[in-house]
Protein backbone atom coordinates (compact mmCIF):
# COMPACT_ATOMS: atom_id res chain seq x y z
CA UNK A 1 0.00 0.00 0.00
CA UNK A 2 1.34 3.78 -1.25
CA UNK A 3 1.97 5.76 1.69
CA UNK A 4 -1.40 8.19 1.28
CA UNK A 5 -0.09 10.36 4.20
CA UNK A 6 2.83 12.68 2.86
CA UNK A 7 0.94 16.28 3.56
CA UNK A 8 0.27 15.05 7.14
CA UNK A 9 3.03 16.11 8.96
CA UNK A 10 2.95 19.52 7.40
CA UNK A 11 -0.64 19.91 8.69
CA UNK A 12 -0.01 18.42 12.52
CA UNK A 13 2.85 20.84 12.86
CA UNK A 14 0.74 23.49 11.86
CA UNK A 15 -2.51 22.93 14.33
CA UNK A 16 -0.22 22.10 17.02
CA UNK A 17 1.75 25.31 16.78
CA UNK A 18 -1.62 27.22 16.49
CA UNK A 19 -2.48 25.37 19.70
CA UNK A 20 0.50 26.27 21.47
CA UNK A 21 0.20 29.88 20.67
CA UNK A 22 -3.30 30.11 22.33
CA UNK A 23 -1.71 27.39 25.31
CA UNK A 24 1.02 29.84 25.80
CA UNK A 25 -1.58 32.80 25.62
CA UNK A 26 -3.50 31.81 28.00
CA UNK A 27 -1.02 29.89 30.23
CA UNK A 28 1.08 33.63 30.39
CA UNK A 29 -2.29 35.40 31.16
CA UNK A 30 -2.83 32.93 34.50
CA UNK A 31 0.27 33.45 35.86
CA UNK A 32 -0.11 37.34 35.05
CA UNK A 33 -3.38 37.78 36.43
CA UNK A 34 -3.87 35.02 38.65
CA UNK A 35 -7.15 33.72 36.59
CA UNK A 36 -9.35 33.99 33.70
CA UNK A 37 -11.96 35.84 35.50
CA UNK A 38 -11.75 38.86 33.74
CA UNK A 39 -10.19 37.62 30.32
CA UNK A 40 -13.63 37.52 28.35
CA UNK A 41 -15.21 41.29 29.73
CA UNK A 42 -11.18 42.95 28.37
CA UNK A 43 -8.91 43.87 25.13
CA UNK A 44 -7.30 40.74 25.59
CA UNK A 45 -9.50 38.38 23.67
CA UNK A 46 -9.21 40.66 21.01
CA UNK A 47 -5.61 40.56 21.00
CA UNK A 48 -5.00 36.80 20.99
CA UNK A 49 -7.60 37.17 17.47
CA UNK A 50 -5.27 39.25 16.00
CA UNK A 51 -2.17 37.23 17.04
CA UNK A 52 -3.90 34.11 15.41
CA UNK A 53 -4.56 35.83 12.38
CA UNK A 54 -0.99 37.18 11.93
CA UNK A 55 0.20 33.54 12.65
CA UNK A 56 -1.69 32.28 9.62
CA UNK A 57 -0.24 35.26 7.52
CA UNK A 58 3.07 34.71 8.97
CA UNK A 59 3.93 30.73 7.95
CA UNK A 60 1.50 31.92 4.55
CA UNK A 61 4.41 33.85 3.43
CA UNK A 62 7.22 32.21 5.27
CA UNK A 63 6.32 28.78 3.87
CA UNK A 64 7.16 27.69 7.67
CA UNK A 65 5.52 23.99 6.97
CA UNK A 66 6.63 23.34 3.70
CA UNK A 67 9.44 20.61 3.84
CA UNK A 68 10.61 16.92 2.74
CA UNK A 69 11.72 13.65 3.83
CA UNK A 70 15.21 15.13 3.34
CA UNK A 71 14.81 18.52 4.81
CA UNK A 72 12.55 17.19 8.07
CA UNK A 73 15.89 17.45 10.34
CA UNK A 74 15.69 19.15 13.86
CA UNK A 75 18.02 22.44 12.28
CA UNK A 76 15.90 23.03 9.67
CA UNK A 77 12.78 22.93 11.44
CA UNK A 78 13.65 24.92 14.71
CA UNK A 79 15.83 27.63 12.50
CA UNK A 80 12.19 27.48 10.26
CA UNK A 81 10.22 28.00 13.45
CA UNK A 82 12.10 30.74 15.25
CA UNK A 83 12.30 32.71 12.10
CA UNK A 84 8.50 32.53 11.94
CA UNK A 85 8.25 33.04 15.78
CA UNK A 86 10.29 36.10 15.96
CA UNK A 87 8.50 37.57 12.82
CA UNK A 88 5.35 37.29 14.05
CA UNK A 89 6.42 38.66 17.83
CA UNK A 90 7.53 42.14 15.75
CA UNK A 91 4.41 42.19 13.82
CA UNK A 92 2.51 42.75 16.92
CA UNK A 93 4.96 44.55 18.16
CA UNK A 94 4.29 47.21 15.43
CA UNK A 95 0.70 46.10 15.61
CA UNK A 96 -0.06 47.85 19.16
CA UNK A 97 2.48 50.78 18.71
CA UNK A 98 0.57 51.80 15.24
CA UNK A 99 -2.78 51.69 16.79
CA UNK A 100 -1.86 52.94 19.90
CA UNK A 101 -2.94 49.81 22.88
CA UNK A 102 0.37 48.87 23.73
CA UNK A 103 -0.29 50.67 27.21
CA UNK A 104 -3.10 48.46 27.37
CA UNK A 105 -1.87 45.13 27.57
CA UNK A 106 1.21 43.82 29.92
CA UNK A 107 4.33 43.36 28.65
CA UNK A 108 5.13 40.47 31.08
CA UNK A 109 2.02 38.77 29.39
CA UNK A 110 3.24 39.67 25.88
CA UNK A 111 7.07 38.42 26.48
CA UNK A 112 5.93 35.33 28.42
CA UNK A 113 3.68 34.09 25.46
CA UNK A 114 6.29 33.87 22.83
CA UNK A 115 8.86 32.55 25.60
CA UNK A 116 6.17 29.62 26.53
CA UNK A 117 5.36 29.48 22.82
CA UNK A 118 8.79 29.01 21.63
CA UNK A 119 10.29 26.39 23.99
CA UNK A 120 6.69 24.53 23.48
CA UNK A 121 7.37 24.21 20.13
CA UNK A 122 10.65 23.54 20.24
CA UNK A 123 10.44 20.84 22.33
CA UNK A 124 7.69 19.86 20.40
CA UNK A 125 9.33 19.49 17.50
CA UNK A 126 12.42 18.06 18.83
CA UNK A 127 10.50 15.01 19.92
CA UNK A 128 8.70 14.67 16.51
CA UNK A 129 11.62 14.60 14.82
CA UNK A 130 13.61 12.06 17.49
CA UNK A 131 10.15 9.67 17.52
CA UNK A 132 10.44 9.55 13.41
CA UNK A 133 13.36 8.93 13.05
CA UNK A 134 13.43 5.96 15.76
CA UNK A 135 10.51 5.01 13.84
CA UNK A 136 11.42 4.66 10.13
CA UNK A 137 14.69 2.72 11.56
CA UNK A 138 12.77 0.22 12.83
CA UNK A 139 11.76 -0.35 9.43
CA UNK A 140 8.27 1.40 9.26
CA UNK A 141 6.56 4.34 7.78
CA UNK A 142 8.83 4.22 4.53
CA UNK A 143 8.68 5.09 0.84
CA UNK A 144 9.57 2.24 -2.22
CA UNK A 145 11.97 2.98 -4.92
CA UNK A 146 13.70 1.22 -7.32
CA UNK A 147 16.16 2.83 -9.98
CA UNK A 148 16.60 2.94 -13.68
CA UNK A 149 20.24 2.04 -14.22
CA UNK A 150 22.66 -0.12 -12.86
CA UNK A 151 25.83 2.22 -13.09
CA UNK A 152 27.77 3.93 -10.55
CA UNK A 153 25.41 6.68 -10.65
CA UNK A 154 22.14 4.14 -9.41
CA UNK A 155 24.71 2.40 -6.74
CA UNK A 156 25.72 6.09 -4.94
CA UNK A 157 21.64 6.69 -5.13
CA UNK A 158 21.10 3.25 -3.24
CA UNK A 159 23.95 3.97 -1.06
CA UNK A 160 22.23 7.24 -0.02
CA UNK A 161 19.23 6.11 1.24
CA UNK A 162 20.99 3.00 3.14
CA UNK A 163 23.27 4.95 5.13
CA UNK A 164 20.43 6.83 6.04
CA UNK A 165 17.52 4.54 7.18
CA UNK A 166 16.03 7.63 9.09
CA UNK A 167 14.75 9.07 5.65
CA UNK A 168 12.42 6.13 5.42
CA UNK A 169 12.68 4.90 2.12
CA UNK A 170 13.29 1.28 1.02
CA UNK A 171 14.87 -0.34 -2.11
CA UNK A 172 13.61 -2.79 -4.13
CA UNK A 173 15.48 -3.23 -7.30
CA UNK A 174 17.77 -2.02 -10.64
CA UNK A 175 16.59 -2.34 -13.95
CA UNK A 176 18.66 -1.49 -17.04
CA UNK A 177 16.66 -0.22 -20.25
CA UNK A 178 17.64 -2.23 -22.99
CA UNK A 179 18.17 -5.84 -21.24
CA UNK A 180 14.60 -6.88 -22.56
CA UNK A 181 12.46 -5.91 -25.87
CA UNK A 182 9.73 -4.49 -23.29
CA UNK A 183 11.79 -2.43 -20.42
CA UNK A 184 8.80 0.06 -19.78
CA UNK A 185 6.24 -2.60 -19.65
CA UNK A 186 8.34 -5.08 -17.51
CA UNK A 187 8.94 -2.25 -15.13
CA UNK A 188 5.43 -0.93 -15.31
CA UNK A 189 4.07 -4.42 -14.28
CA UNK A 190 6.93 -4.31 -11.47
CA UNK A 191 5.95 -0.85 -10.36
CA UNK A 192 2.09 -1.96 -10.01
CA UNK A 193 3.28 -4.98 -7.83
CA UNK A 194 5.32 -3.85 -5.54
CA UNK A 195 3.68 -0.28 -5.19
CA UNK A 196 6.25 1.40 -5.73
CA UNK A 197 6.45 5.38 -4.44
CA UNK A 198 9.32 6.72 -6.88
CA UNK A 199 11.28 5.56 -9.31
CA UNK A 200 14.87 7.03 -9.74
CA UNK A 201 16.17 7.47 -13.67
CA UNK A 202 20.15 8.11 -14.21
CA UNK A 203 19.49 9.97 -17.13
CA UNK A 204 23.16 9.09 -17.93
CA UNK A 205 21.82 5.70 -19.09
CA UNK A 206 18.77 6.53 -20.80
CA UNK A 207 17.51 8.32 -24.15
CA UNK A 208 14.94 10.84 -24.12
CA UNK A 209 12.50 8.38 -26.02
CA UNK A 210 12.55 6.62 -22.79
CA UNK A 211 12.93 9.53 -19.83
CA UNK A 212 8.79 10.51 -21.73
CA UNK A 213 8.01 6.68 -21.92
CA UNK A 214 8.59 6.31 -18.20
CA UNK A 215 6.74 9.78 -17.18
CA UNK A 216 4.33 8.36 -18.95
CA UNK A 217 4.23 5.63 -16.85
CA UNK A 218 4.36 7.13 -13.46
CA UNK A 219 1.39 9.28 -14.48
CA UNK A 220 -0.70 5.93 -15.18
CA UNK A 221 0.55 3.94 -11.87
CA UNK A 222 0.32 7.50 -9.48
CA UNK A 223 4.48 6.94 -9.25
CA UNK A 224 6.68 9.92 -8.51
CA UNK A 225 9.48 9.58 -11.19
CA UNK A 226 12.61 11.33 -9.82
CA UNK A 227 15.38 12.20 -12.58
CA UNK A 228 18.92 12.30 -11.51
CA UNK A 229 21.85 14.06 -14.08
CA UNK A 230 25.15 12.92 -13.59
CA UNK A 231 27.20 16.00 -12.46
CA UNK A 232 29.81 14.02 -11.06
CA UNK A 233 33.65 14.43 -11.66
CA UNK A 234 32.99 18.22 -12.67
CA UNK A 235 30.08 20.02 -10.19
CA UNK A 236 32.00 20.15 -7.04
CA UNK A 237 30.18 23.72 -5.78
CA UNK A 238 26.79 24.21 -4.69
CA UNK A 239 23.98 24.74 -7.71
CA UNK A 240 20.88 25.67 -7.77
CA UNK A 241 18.12 25.45 -10.81
CA UNK A 242 16.28 27.99 -12.07
CA UNK A 243 13.11 27.90 -14.59
CA UNK A 244 13.57 29.71 -17.60
CA UNK A 245 10.05 29.49 -19.35
CA UNK A 246 10.08 26.06 -19.52
CA UNK A 247 14.27 25.51 -19.59
CA UNK A 248 15.35 24.07 -16.44
CA UNK A 249 19.01 26.27 -16.19
CA UNK A 250 21.42 25.21 -13.55
CA UNK A 251 23.50 27.77 -11.57
CA UNK A 252 27.08 26.75 -10.25
CA UNK A 253 27.88 28.91 -7.41
CA UNK A 254 31.38 29.88 -8.58
CA UNK A 255 31.72 31.87 -5.18
CA UNK A 256 30.19 31.67 -1.82
CA UNK A 257 27.18 33.47 -0.70
CA UNK A 258 26.23 34.03 -4.41
CA UNK A 259 22.76 34.52 -3.73
CA UNK A 260 20.96 37.88 -2.77
CA UNK A 261 19.45 36.42 0.61
CA UNK A 262 22.39 34.87 1.43
CA UNK A 263 24.96 37.87 0.88
CA UNK A 264 21.81 40.55 2.69
CA UNK A 265 21.36 37.52 5.70
CA UNK A 266 25.40 37.90 5.90
CA UNK A 267 25.65 41.69 5.54
CA UNK A 268 22.47 42.32 8.26
CA UNK A 269 24.03 39.86 10.66
CA UNK A 270 27.40 41.67 10.35
CA UNK A 271 25.94 44.79 10.65
CA UNK A 272 23.41 44.07 13.84
CA UNK A 273 26.34 41.99 15.65
CA UNK A 274 28.90 44.69 15.30
CA UNK A 275 27.03 47.46 16.41
CA UNK A 276 25.48 45.61 19.70
CA UNK A 277 28.87 44.27 20.47
CA UNK A 278 30.55 48.08 20.17
CA UNK A 279 27.77 49.75 22.28
CA UNK A 280 27.62 46.97 25.04
CA UNK A 281 31.42 46.66 24.91
CA UNK A 282 32.03 50.20 25.02
CA UNK A 283 33.51 49.78 28.96
CA UNK A 284 35.56 46.69 27.31
CA UNK A 285 37.34 49.30 24.56
CA UNK A 286 37.64 51.70 27.19
CA UNK A 287 39.80 49.80 29.75
CA UNK A 288 41.67 47.97 27.37
CA UNK A 289 42.55 51.98 25.51
CA UNK A 290 43.66 52.67 29.21
CA UNK A 291 46.19 50.02 30.15
CA UNK A 292 47.45 50.31 26.64
CA UNK A 293 48.47 53.76 27.20
CA UNK A 294 49.38 53.55 30.77
CA UNK A 295 51.70 50.31 30.73
CA UNK A 296 53.13 51.52 26.78
CA UNK A 297 54.21 54.82 25.35
CA UNK A 298 52.65 54.67 21.62
CA UNK A 299 49.47 55.01 19.87
CA UNK A 300 46.49 52.66 21.52
CA UNK A 301 45.39 51.63 18.15
CA UNK A 302 47.33 49.74 15.37
CA UNK A 303 46.35 49.41 11.86
CA UNK A 304 48.47 46.92 8.62
CA UNK A 305 48.15 46.30 5.60
CA UNK A 306 45.83 42.91 4.54
CA UNK A 307 44.18 41.19 1.85
CA UNK A 308 40.52 41.44 1.47
CA UNK A 309 38.28 40.24 -0.53
CA UNK A 310 39.60 39.82 -4.25
CA UNK A 311 42.90 39.96 -3.43
CA UNK A 312 42.01 43.96 -2.68
CA UNK A 313 44.11 45.63 0.31
CA UNK A 314 43.02 47.12 3.24
CA UNK A 315 44.02 48.43 6.69
CA UNK A 316 43.11 46.06 9.59
CA UNK A 317 42.32 47.69 13.07
CA UNK A 318 43.91 46.39 16.19
CA UNK A 319 44.43 47.32 19.46
CA UNK A 320 48.63 48.08 19.69
CA UNK A 321 50.14 45.02 21.63
CA UNK A 322 53.79 45.25 20.36
CA UNK A 323 56.15 48.00 21.05
CA UNK A 324 56.34 50.94 18.68
CA UNK A 325 59.57 50.39 16.91
CA UNK A 326 58.33 46.22 16.66
CA UNK A 327 59.05 46.29 12.87
CA UNK A 328 63.25 47.12 13.25
CA UNK A 329 63.81 43.93 14.60
CA UNK A 330 63.35 42.38 11.43
CA UNK A 331 60.65 39.40 12.44
CA UNK A 332 57.55 38.97 10.67
CA UNK A 333 55.36 36.12 11.74
CA UNK A 334 54.66 36.00 16.11
CA UNK A 335 57.63 34.21 17.89
CA UNK A 336 55.06 32.66 20.70
CA UNK A 337 55.05 33.77 24.07
CA UNK A 338 58.44 34.26 23.76
CA UNK A 339 58.35 37.24 21.09
CA UNK A 340 60.81 40.15 22.26
CA UNK A 341 57.97 43.08 20.11
CA UNK A 342 55.07 41.78 22.56
CA UNK A 343 54.27 44.13 25.61
CA UNK A 344 52.91 42.49 29.09
CA UNK A 345 49.43 44.17 27.91
CA UNK A 346 49.72 43.04 24.59
CA UNK A 347 50.56 39.26 25.89
CA UNK A 348 47.20 39.53 27.20
CA UNK A 349 44.94 41.14 24.57
CA UNK A 350 46.12 38.12 22.46
CA UNK A 351 45.44 35.48 24.44
CA UNK A 352 42.02 36.82 25.43
CA UNK A 353 41.94 37.96 21.78
CA UNK A 354 40.98 41.61 22.70
CA UNK A 355 43.64 43.03 20.59
CA UNK A 356 41.09 42.06 17.84
CA UNK A 357 37.98 44.02 18.81
CA UNK A 358 38.62 47.36 16.74
CA UNK A 359 38.13 45.16 13.70
CA UNK A 360 34.32 45.62 14.10
CA UNK A 361 35.43 48.73 12.58
CA UNK A 362 36.46 47.22 9.42
CA UNK A 363 32.81 44.97 9.38
CA UNK A 364 31.03 48.33 9.86
CA UNK A 365 32.84 49.95 7.02
CA UNK A 366 32.43 46.15 4.29
CA UNK A 367 35.52 45.49 4.30
CA UNK A 368 35.42 42.61 6.87
CA UNK A 369 32.79 40.58 8.53
CA UNK A 370 32.02 39.00 11.70
CA UNK A 371 32.32 35.41 10.43
CA UNK A 372 34.98 34.34 7.60
CA UNK A 373 38.84 33.26 6.70
CA UNK A 374 41.34 35.38 8.03
CA UNK A 375 42.79 38.53 6.63
CA UNK A 376 46.58 37.77 5.35
CA UNK A 377 49.55 39.57 5.14
CA UNK A 378 50.57 40.15 0.83
CA UNK A 379 53.27 37.73 1.54
CA UNK A 380 51.09 35.18 2.65
CA UNK A 381 48.72 35.18 0.03
CA UNK A 382 51.79 35.07 -2.00
CA UNK A 383 52.78 31.82 -0.66
CA UNK A 384 49.51 29.99 -0.47
CA UNK A 385 48.75 31.02 -4.46
CA UNK A 386 51.98 28.65 -4.63
CA UNK A 387 51.11 26.37 -2.27
CA UNK A 388 47.48 25.69 -2.58
CA UNK A 389 45.93 27.65 -5.87
CA UNK A 390 43.31 26.70 -6.63
CA UNK A 391 41.28 26.33 -2.83
CA UNK A 392 43.17 29.71 -1.60
CA UNK A 393 41.54 31.22 -4.64
CA UNK A 394 37.93 30.62 -3.35
CA UNK A 395 38.70 32.18 -0.04
CA UNK A 396 39.28 35.34 -2.03
CA UNK A 397 35.47 35.38 -2.98
CA UNK A 398 34.44 36.18 0.42
CA UNK A 399 34.72 38.79 2.89
CA UNK A 400 37.71 38.06 5.60
CA UNK A 401 36.61 37.59 9.25
CA UNK A 402 37.26 38.66 12.46
CA UNK A 403 36.74 35.01 13.23
CA UNK A 404 36.98 32.03 11.60
CA UNK A 405 37.01 28.32 12.12
CA UNK A 406 40.39 27.85 10.87
CA UNK A 407 41.57 30.35 13.10
CA UNK A 408 40.31 28.28 16.01
CA UNK A 409 41.31 24.88 15.40
CA UNK A 410 44.45 26.26 14.14
CA UNK A 411 45.81 29.52 15.47
CA UNK A 412 48.20 31.48 14.22
CA UNK A 413 49.88 29.86 11.25
CA UNK A 414 53.51 31.24 11.23
CA UNK A 415 54.24 28.34 8.58
CA UNK A 416 53.55 26.96 4.83
CA UNK A 417 51.83 23.74 7.02
CA UNK A 418 49.98 25.64 9.22
CA UNK A 419 48.29 28.51 6.83
CA UNK A 420 47.45 24.95 4.48
CA UNK A 421 45.61 23.50 7.46
CA UNK A 422 44.17 26.48 8.39
CA UNK A 423 42.95 26.90 4.53
CA UNK A 424 41.25 23.12 4.90
CA UNK A 425 39.21 24.37 7.96
CA UNK A 426 37.99 27.45 5.94
CA UNK A 427 37.20 26.02 3.20
CA UNK A 428 34.25 23.73 4.71
CA UNK A 429 32.69 27.33 6.04
CA UNK A 430 32.40 27.90 2.12
CA UNK A 431 30.42 24.65 1.48
CA UNK A 432 27.01 26.22 2.95
CA UNK A 433 25.86 28.98 4.84
CA UNK A 434 23.68 29.65 7.60
CA UNK A 435 23.40 32.03 10.48
CA UNK A 436 23.68 29.50 12.85
CA UNK A 437 26.87 28.30 12.10
CA UNK A 438 27.86 31.86 12.15
CA UNK A 439 26.77 32.02 16.20
CA UNK A 440 28.01 28.76 16.95
CA UNK A 441 31.74 29.87 15.96
CA UNK A 442 31.34 33.08 17.49
CA UNK A 443 30.66 30.98 20.78
CA UNK A 444 33.37 29.04 20.04
CA UNK A 445 35.11 32.47 19.90
CA UNK A 446 34.72 33.17 23.23
CA UNK A 447 35.46 30.15 24.51
CA UNK A 448 38.72 30.27 23.59
CA UNK A 449 39.20 34.30 24.90
CA UNK A 450 37.53 33.14 28.33
CA UNK A 451 40.37 30.64 28.47
CA UNK A 452 42.91 32.74 27.31
CA UNK A 453 44.12 30.35 24.17
CA UNK A 454 44.44 32.87 21.76
CA UNK A 455 47.72 33.17 19.73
Amino acid sequence: MKNHYMGLLPKVHLWADVLLLNLSFFSAYLFRFDGFSEIFKNQYVNLLLVANLMWILTIYFLKTYQFSRLSYNWNTQLAKFFKAAVVHAAVMMAFLYLTKQGEDYSRYQFLMTYGLFMLMSALLRSAAVLILKVYRQAGYNYNRFAIVGKGDLASLIREFYGERRELGYRYYGMFELGATDTPVQDLEAFVREKQLDYVYCCLNEMTDEQVREIIKMGERQRTQIRLVPDFRGFMTNMATIEYHDMYPIIQVNTKPFSSFNEQTLKRTFDLVFSIIVMILGAPIFFFVWAAIKITSPGPVFFKQLRSGRWGEMFYIYKFRSMYVDADKMGLKHSQGDNDPRITPIGRFLRKSRLDELPQFINVLKGEMSVVGPRPLFKYDVDMLMEAAPHEFQRLLTVKPGITSIGQINVGYADTVAKNVERLKYDLQYLKSYSVFDDVRLIFRTVQVMVLGRGQ
